[in-house]
């Protein structure tokens, strides 16, 4: 049967290619459109700063001259700098470290209460503030006066509960005073007592608003045959016709638990305290002895610790860092739990492990990719921060606190060295670029599961 097409003939032209579609249906030219924008955007404020940073990094002060490498070795030599360097270390080992730990035990303990969700969002609710916002909170928070700064306020409350403060900080001994200084801010009585005396101890220098609310009017010594009597009290009327000096007068306050020591040879032989009168007695073992009024009775008041001081600045400035993001941390991790397959940790538990190791052996290796990925972010975003140093520390400890992304700030500006600025830069990109691809990473891996 013969062939309807002849030998050799010519084959039919193949089909034009049609326009290749993306996998939603999407032509490829309009998509490439629609991302034009965000295109153009990303590359005028992320790719051509990173760009222009590099390229100005390697020029000096006034960006004519070429410098080299000049301005990165100023990165390892630079007192400053060296100083943010150590800092930033000091912030990502542990301020993710402990952010992501508060998360993890906060999200598993929620889990078992009935108020968790309100516990989470009390937690959470930092996050929805400003960094500037929460500078300002805690350059308060940790303010040196007491009565202002609530860390001080708690840390002093705390301390008097077990060591009480002086209430005589002022206190010292008046104009012909029968009291001498005895050295390190004690007092001693000019000559020594005998059974039978009476001793008065005049004091000045307390403001009679600050004296304590226990204080009385002041009782006048009187002889006990076998004893040595005496008063301390606030020796302030003074002059003809309103008070005596050095004598108990009407309208004068005694001096509530002022401590007295008798010593003799060196030694403390009986020690005696005031009454709220001020009034105070010595058996006869204090005969022949000196009275003398401990430094302890005139200690300034504890006033806590210097919390944005040089030793402790940057661990205060951790603290309020962990206070925001801690909420963060716990949010994932809690999604993380939400997803975890029960019956393992119910199998654990009816094998015979406690909540302990269910929590060390179960929970926290099927979290582990999340707290990889908390972890990883924080370390991210600690490596940049910048708000909270800047406004909490002073400016007698900026330099103790400082960090890179500070350091930046001031020599781009205050120092007018933008070469060096530059660098710092260039060297916070190549610090965040490995951890960022880690973090990219692991995310697509857990995509692909």
């Amino acid at each position: 049967m013969a062939s309807d097409t002849a030998v050799g003939a010519p084959k039919p032209a193949p089909a034009a290619p049609k326009s290749r579609k993306s996998v939603t249906g999407t032509r490829r030219t309009v998509a490439v459109l629609f991302l034009l924008p965000a295109l153009v955007l990303l590359g005028a404020l992320v790719v051509y700063p990173i760009g222009y940073s590099v390229v100005r990094s390697f020029y000096d002060q006034s960006g004519d001259g070429f410098a080299g490498f000049d301005n990165y070795r100023e990165l390892f030599t630079d007192d400053g700098i060296r100083t943010a360097l150590k800092n930033n270390v000091v912030w990502v080992v542990f301020a993710p470290t402990v952010a992501t730990a508060l998360g993890l035990v906060f999200a598993v303990l929620t889990e078992r209460v009935r108020w968790g969700t309100a516990f989470k969002l009390v937690v959470f609710m930092p996050m929805a503030i400003s960094m500037l916002a929460a500078g300002i909170i805690f350059r308060l928070v940790y303010d040196q006066d007491p009565d202002k700064g609530v860390a001080n306020a708690v840390w002093v409350g705390v301390h008097d509960t077990f060591a009480q403060s002086s209430a005589f900080p002022k206190a010292h001994p008046g104009r012909e005073s029968p009291l001498e200084p005895a050295g390190g801010g004690a007092f001693v009585t000019r000559g020594t007592v005998s059974t039978g005396d009476t001793v008065t101890l005049p004091l000045v220098g307390v403001a009679p608003g600050l004296m304590p609310d226990d204080a009385e009017r002041a009782a006048a010594p009187k002889p006990e045959g076998d004893r040595i009597t005496g008063t301390t009290w606030q020796d302030f009327t003074r002059g003809k016709g309103v008070g005596t000096l050095n004598d108990v007068d009407a309208a004068e306050l005694g001096y509530p638990g002022m401590r007295i020591e008798a010593v003799k040879d060196g030694k403390v032989v009986e020690t005696a305290t005031a009454g709220d009168d001020g009034a105070f007695s010595f058996s006869s073992k204090a005969d022949g002895a000196r009275l003398r009024l401990p430094a302890s009775n005139f200690e300034e008041p504890y006033n806590g610790l210097d919390w944005l001081g040089p030793s402790l600045v940057t661990p205060a400035i951790i603290g309020s860092y962990i206070w925001m993001w801690a909420g963060f941390a716990m949010v994932l991790i809690a999604a993380g739990l939400a997803g975890m397959p029960r019956e393992l940790l119910e199998a654990a538990r009816v094998d015979g492990a406690n909540e302990w190791q269910v929590f060390r052996r179960i929970t926290v290796p099927l979290l582990a990719p999340v707290l990889a990925v908390v972890t990883v972010t924080l370390m991210i975003n600690v490596l940049k921060v910048f708000d909270l140093v800047f406004i909490i520390a002073p400016g007698s400890a900026q330099d103790d606190a400082n960090v890179l992304a500070l350091e930046l700030y001031r020599k781009g500006f205050a120092a007018d060295q933008p070469g060096i600025a530059s660098a710092i830069a260039v060297f916070l990109l190549l610090l965040v670029i490995p951890v960022m691809w880690f973090n990219v990473r692991r995310l697509r891996r857990e995509v692909r599961r």
